[in-house]
């Protein structure tokens, strides 16, 4: 199936997924959602299929949510499975590689966070910086960063909307890969050659395992809370002083209500 906003492409049993709008760096607006919760559908059913790479277009991996799109009066909602197909989508059995070849942000890095392996370039910048525009990262960001990381380093990044580098994401542990740039999408190929070899029946179970981990410690429940807040935070003044802020490219004056 051809995309406006993805592209795909099967090299044996490795599907490679690249977001394809490098004009906004890869933000993601409705249209786009829904076309990446078709890919991963697709990937999900193909039994032909053990393994895809994330990557963007251009210079950034995603910049997350179009802002733009949002204060024009774009219409159209995220699907059930989530921001890019992926943050709801608790039942997928196989693995994603994150290729982040440029910025990850907001719900691009939550995007990556919701991949099983995270390989980035050593100029790749992270960062959920939602706190800056009125918003807090409501994609699974609160959730699977303070997981994967632990509580305080993940507050310190939530809270202030810092930029993390690369190597630092290796540090914290994030990051499970850093490389050179032109050598980042060898690296994934590599790393997906690395399961393609091991049994994807025992990659399965292994997945299914880590999901029902995900349910016993209540993180479906947690994301649906996420998006009931986020709700009553777009009612806030704040909310919408950061849109309009943003898309005037100057700085938010917040009014605490």
């Amino acid at each position: 199936m051809s995309y406006e906003f993805v592209t795909t492409e099967k090299r044996g049993n490795v599907l490679l997924v690249t977001m394809n709008r490098p004009d906004v760096y890869n933000a993601v607006h409705a249209p786009m959602h829904n076309e990446m919760d078709a890919v991963w559908n697709d990937f999900a059913a193909d039994e032909d299929l053990w393994v895809a790479i994330l990557t963007g277009a251009g210079k950034a991996f995603s910049a997350g949510n179009d802002l733009k799109y949002t204060a024009q009066g774009g219409k159209g909602k995220a699907p059930a499975s989530g921001f890019g197909g992926l943050s709801m989508r608790g039942d997928l059995e196989k693995p994603v590689i994150a290729a982040v070849n440029g910025f990850a942000m907001g719900g691009g890095f939550e995007m990556a966070l919701n991949c099983d392996i995270i390989l980035a370039a050593d100029t790749a910048k992270f960062a959920l910086p939602e706190v800056k525009v009125g918003f807090f990262a409501a994609a699974s960001g609160v959730q699977l960063l303070s997981r994967q990381i632990g509580r305080k380093p993940a507050v310190d990044i939530m809270l202030t909307g810092r930029h993390v580098m690369a190597e630092e994401g290796r540090e914290l542990g994030f990051v499970n890969q850093v490389v050179a740039p032109d050598q980042l999408m060898d690296a994934a190929f590599a790393k997906a050659a690395e399961l393609t070899a091991v049994s994807p029946s025992a990659i399965k179970a292994t997945k299914r395992v880590l999901n029902a981990m995900d349910e016993l410690d209540n993180l479906h429940a947690s994301l649906q809370y996420s998006r009931q807040v986020i709700m009553d935070l777009r009612e806030t003044e704040d909310f919408k002083e950061g849109v309009t802020a943003f898309v005037e490219k100057r700085a938010p004056q917040w009014k605490n209500r």
